[in-house]
């Protein structure tokens, strides 16, 4: 039974929400069964540009560190905000979300050619949960039933108990300067007096993952009407509904 609880529950996620988590999920067993090590994964740009290392610009954010408080406390951040987005604002707009991770993994891949960081798999994630708190302002928040506060507040938050637990704010930081700047130009830059929209996803995004609407227009062939039908086949769609 539980078995059979988790198997809905994992096909019910959104598809990039699935995606992703089964990838961080799938990429730190491998890791912690000796399969790969984190030293083939982490960003490094000498190895990217010089030994055409491609993938360590997506490894880099799969990677949450071995199994553990951190990597566990990540996982169900990233599964329960990414989830709500993809959810809530980004509904039937698959292509803009995935066009957002793709926005937010650039500018964390830019900043991370000047800095020493390895793994940006935490800094997009509070990008995430920064989307998702501007965009749900006056929804109540409970931190382990110690603070009470507004949404917006979550990153900030976030970040502070990093600094308890003895982590660098660097990646906290990073992901919340993304996140703003995201939100930034999808929210509030466009509603502006003579503000416009930047931010548009590419016409090949859409066509690959949105789901093209119907027509109002379109009218079938008259054969392919249900009275045009043969008697039989019509009942069974009626009692077979796809």
């Amino acid at each position: 039974m539980a078995y059979q609880g988790f198997a809905q529950e994992y096909l019910g996620m959104p598809a990039v929400t699935r995606a992703y988590t089964t990838a961080c999920v799938l990429t730190t067993a491998a890791v912690q069964l000796e399969f790969i090590t984190p030293f083939q994964l982490y960003f490094n740009p000498d190895l990217i540009f010089r030994k055409f290392q491609i993938w360590r610009l997506i490894t880099n954010f799969l990677f949450f560190g071995p199994l553990g408080f951190s990597f566990f406390f990540n996982m169900i951040f990233l599964y329960r905000y990414c989830r709500m987005l993809e959810e809530g604002s980004f509904r039937g707009r698959t292509a803009d979300f995935v066009f957002m991770f793709l926005f937010g993994g650039f500018l964390m891949t830019l900043f991370g050619l000047f800095a020493s960081l390895f793994f940006l798999g935490q800094a997009f994630t509070i990008m995430l949960v920064y989307v998702w708190s501007r965009r749900n302002p006056y929804i109540r928040m409970n931190f382990f039933g110690l603070l009470n506060f507004q949404a917006p507040f979550l990153p900030w938050v976030l970040m502070g108990f990093s600094l308890l637990l003895g982590n660098s704010i660097i990646i906290d930081l990073l992901g919340i300067a993304v996140g703003h700047i995201y939100y930034f130009l999808e929210d509030v830059f466009p509603n502006q007096p003579g503000g416009k929209k930047l931010l548009l996803t590419p016409g090949f995004l859409k066509m690959v993952f949105d789901t093209p609407e119907e027509d109002p227009n379109y009218n079938p062939l008259p054969e392919d009407h249900p009275e045009h039908q043969p008697r039989g086949q019509h009942q069974n769609e009626q009692q077979h509904p796809q």
